[in-house]
Parts: C-alpha cells; structure tokens; sequence
C-alpha cells in the first residue's frame, strides 16, 4: 500500500477500515454494534449542512459527467426515485471530479420535450458517495408515466422514463414486467438490454449478479474488442471500495444497460458476486478471516448502494444493508423481494453439487435467514394482493442433477430444504393461492411447476416458478443444451429449459401469469437479434404452467 499521504481517500479509507476490524475481536465484531462501530464509515459520510463542505463550481466541469446515464427504481404510488452519477473520466479513481460537493439540478415532466414540468429541486453529489445522485420525487399521482433529467454546469443528461405505481387499494386490470440477472462483462455484450429497451413494461426486476468481482482484460475478455483498450485496473478482482466503484463505472457505461435503465424502472437486488461468489453472510469463498471478509463486504455494498436506483432506506451501514423490502402494484400482485446472502447458513458440504445429508437437511439450515423468513410469511399473512410474487436469486423448485447421481446443489433452495418448507408451509397457512418465484442465477432458463413436496413429482403444485437466463454470463449458450433431454426427464415439474441469454417478460391480469421467454443466439458478438420463444400460462386459482 502507498504511503498515506499518496493514497487516493478511498485507498486510506480502506485502510483504516480493515485497521479497525483488526482491533475488534471476533465475537465483538460479528455483532451488529461491533460491525456498526468498524465499518459504519462514520469518518467518510457527507457532513451536515450544505455549508459543511466545500463546494465545486459545476460550470467547470467541461467534460460530460453524465456517461453512466440515469435510472429510476421502486416506484411506489405517489413517489419515484431517480438516480444518476457525476464521472466525467469513468475509468479513473475518483472519475475526474475533485472531493468537493456538486449541485445537480433535476426535472420531472409529464412529456419528453420537458413543457410539462411537474416538479424540480436540486440534489448534491457528495464525494463520499462518488457524486451520486438519489432523488426521492413525493407528491405525485398514482399510476401514471413520468420523464425525468438531471443537469449540472452546462451539461444535460439524457432523459429518462419512468412511472409510479397504482394506488395500493386499485384494482389494476395488468401489469407487464421483465425479469433479468447475470451481466458478465467478460463474457459478451449486453445485447438482450437493447430488446428490452423497446418492451412495453412497467418494471423490470434485477434478480443479482449485476456485476463481477471477476477481472476484466484489456480487450473486455469475450467482447474481444479491437477498437478500444481497457484500463489495466479492470484485470484484477474487485476488493477494496475503489474497486468496486470502478468496476461500476465500467458496467454502466455500457450502452445497451444504459438503454433499459432509462427506459424502465428497476426493482433490483443482489446475488453473490456484486460482493464475491457463493458467500454466505460472513463466510467467504476464500477462507479469509471473517473481520477482513467484512470489510470488503461493507465495501461492496456500499458501492451497489452508490450505483443502484435505491431509497434511503436500503443505506448501508457498514457491512449490513437492509435489502429485502415489500413493493405493491394496487391489489393485482405484491411482491416480496428477498436477499439470500447476506443472512444464510453457509452451504453444506462445502458447496456444489453434493448428495444430501444431515448437514443439508438439518431444521437450522436457512437461506434467507429466519428473521427474513418471517418477514415473508407475516407478508403474505396480511397480503390482500391477487399474485404473491417472491423476486430472489436462486432455484427454489428442487433440480435433480440430470447425470443420475442423486446430487443436488448446495447453494440453492434445494441445499435448503427446511428453510423451503418454512416458507411453504407459511404459504399454505396464510392461504395464498396464487404464488410465483422469480429466480436468476443459473444462466439458462426453466419454467417450473412448485410442488408442494419437492421429492415427490406426483405432489400437489402450489405454485409457478420463472427462471430467467443470463443477459451475459456464460456467453453464447444453446436452445437445448447437451444435458437438455435428461434434464426435462429427470424433472417432470420442469415444463421448459432453454441455455441462451436473454430475458422472461411476465404479465400478471385477472385470469393468469403469463412468462414470455425472449432469447439471443449469441452476445460475443454485438446486434443479436431477439428470438420470441415458448410461453407459459398458470391460470388464477389452478397454478400450474401449461403453454401459451
């Protein structure tokens, strides 16, 4: 590490952060005080008052800070919430901006061309955060389409669009979403995003793996570029909060990303590697300490928290963030959005595919943790919604390995199995008739029957599962790959398996759900087009998927 007076703040900061978690001993430091007390980043939060920091002349600034473009995120009934990010050099620490506050003015109009303004204000973008930007819009009508732009000095950002949702005591005819997950830079260009731009939908929900941890080459790995060198600070795993900042930088400036934000609100939560792959709560992969693990954690929350479209209340502190949270649209669905790594039970068996046993089935196992398991149930308890819809990250319908042997994956539901049966048994007590999972996380798609015993296929169905593929991790995939026939025949409750990249876009109404599985053949290469593929319908009252 530099000597402190050349490091940049966020390589001292670092510093000091793990410093702190090294004086605390690890019962201490496990217990959210102690966490608060090491990582809370107390000495690097914007200070009170306006007045309290020293203040950038935004009319300086004279290269574009907009490049990460805008975003908006849980829309609620009389709010929306805005996002954007000062970088006018994305690929360097600090992106071009000094440590010093920035006036950003933004506007919300009922048209594009901005001669309907509905209100206005201005924010400031705080260095501790990376000159981001969240602006939480109050007071506005239910169920209706706003735009939206930011400005500072003489620049102007491209103008997003986004919507509040119905009154929670409407009876919405429909809505239309898109579920998606898993953007590897690495591995290909974000094509699907660019279809998904030009959808007609209300929401799309981000079910983790925004980013990885993984490095980055100079060429963007499997986008092979030849017009364009990437910095060497991308070619090593994310760590520290610089780190994960950039790595930021580096996904949002992609222009097919940058495209579906602006044109749809996000629902968004994490999965493993936007912090480091399959760890559970303070467990990591690496078998680092717990106290070094923790910093990077807090780091990299942090900088999710920084760069998502997310409200007050999902804030950080230190390496805790409060990510499960409850959205309505009117009665028609609720939507409990769950966050499976931050309090689970760390995997049986060491992980992967493994045959199940005590360790897996023991009755402490949870995924969600039990305090979040709860949560849920009270949710559907005193839900009055038609659709009861569970966004989260990974496969809850059992999957019986398609090579015969009996094992199951230790980092899905089905390495889980009493935490699964609380839930369903918490469905089944709070009389919920009409459940649906959305789940990312294995970069290829299902369709998939809930049984109500996730051993026995003959077992009552109670509920319908989306799974949506990748939009790039994997790169190029096949319509059937090689284990494609095995699978379906070893998983009578999987109604359809697809391994390219993609998105579902689901419609909920009255009568049904309804998943639209929407396809590339390939993201190593830009400008696939989009393959409509199979649909499915579960019917109000009689879940269970049949074809469209």
């Amino acid at each position: 590490m530099a000597p402190k007076s050349q490091q940049t703040p966020a390589e001292g900061h670092d510093g000091e952060m793990l410093a702190a978690a090294r004086h605390l001993n690890r019962r201490r430091f496990l217990t959210v005080t102690g966490a608060a007390a090491a990582l809370a980043f107390a000495t690097n939060l914007p200070a009170a008052g306006a007045a309290a920091a020293a203040e950038l002349d935004a009319g300086k600034i004279t290269e574009n800070p907009f490049t990460m473009g805008v975003a908006s995120g849980d829309p609620l009934p009389s709010s929306v919430l805005l996002w954007t990010r000062l970088a006018p050099r994305l690929f360097e620490p600090g992106n071009g901006l000094p440590a010093k506050n920035v006036k950003v003015r933004w506007e919300l109009a009922h048209d594009e061309r901005f001669t309907r303004i509905v209100r206005r204000g201005t924010e400031l973008a705080h260095p501790e955060f990376n000159h981001a930007v969240h602006v939480e819009v109050k007071g506005l009508d239910a169920d209706r389409v706003y735009f939206y732009r930011f400005r500072t000095g003489d620049w102007v950002s491209p103008v997003g669009r986004t919507r509040t949702a119905p009154a929670n005591n409407a009876r919405s005819s429909e809505m239309r979403l898109a579920i998606v997950s898993c953007q590897a830079y690495h591995d290909g260009y974000f094509t699907p995003y660019t279809h998904l731009a030009g959808e007609d939908v209300d929401a799309v929900f981000h079910l983790g793996d925004y980013l990885y941890e993984y490095a980055v080459t100079a060429v963007g790995g499997k986008r092979a570029y030849t017009d364009r060198r990437l910095p060497a600070l991308f070619n090593r795993e994310t760590v520290t909060l610089e780190d994960y900042r950039l790595r930021y930088a580096l996904y949002k400036s992609d222009p097919d990303l940058m495209a579906a934000h602006a044109a749809h609100p996000f629902v968004v939560t994490w999965d493993d590697h936007e912090t480091e792959n399959n760890y559970a709560d303070e467990t990591p992969e690496n078998g680092v300490p717990p106290e070094e693990f923790l910093v990077r954690r807090a780091a990299a929350y942090r900088a999710y928290w920084e760069n998502q479209p997310l409200r007050r209340p999902q804030r950080p502190d230190g390496p805790d963030m409060r990510l499960y949270r409850r959205l309505h649209w009117g009665r028609l669905a609720q939507f409990d959005v769950l966050d499976t790594r931050q309090y689970r039970t760390d995997q049986a068996y060491g992980d992967g595919w493994k045959t199940p046993g005590p360790e897996s089935t023991a009755e402490s196992m949870t995924l969600p943790g039990l305090q979040q398991e709860r949560w849920l149930i009270d949710g559907w308890k005193a839900s009055r919604a038609q659709w009861n819809v569970v966004p989260q990250q990974v496969t809850f319908s059992r999957r019986n390995n398609p090579d015969g042997s009996g094992t199951l994956s230790m980092d899905s539901w089905d390495g889980y199995p009493a935490s699964r049966e609380r839930i369903l048994a918490g469905a089944e007590a709070a009389g919920v008739e009409n459940l649906v999972v959305f789940t990312g996380d294995v970069h290829v798609s299902y369709a998939l029957d809930i049984k109500r015993d996730a051993g026995d296929p003959d077992s009552r169905t109670v509920g319908t599962e989306f799974v949506t593929t990748s939009i790039a991790s994997g790169a190029d995939g096949a319509a059937h790959p090689s284990n494609h026939a095995a699978y379906l025949a070893r998983n009578p409750h999987m109604k359809y398996y697809d391994g390219r990249r993609g998105y579902v876009k689901v419609t909920l109404d009255a009568e049904a759900a309804r998943g639209d599985y929407r396809s590339v053949d390939y993201v190593t290469k830009p400008d696939a087009p989009l393959d409509q593929g199979a649909s499915f319908v579960s019917e109000s009252g009689n879940p269970g998927l049949t074809p469209a």
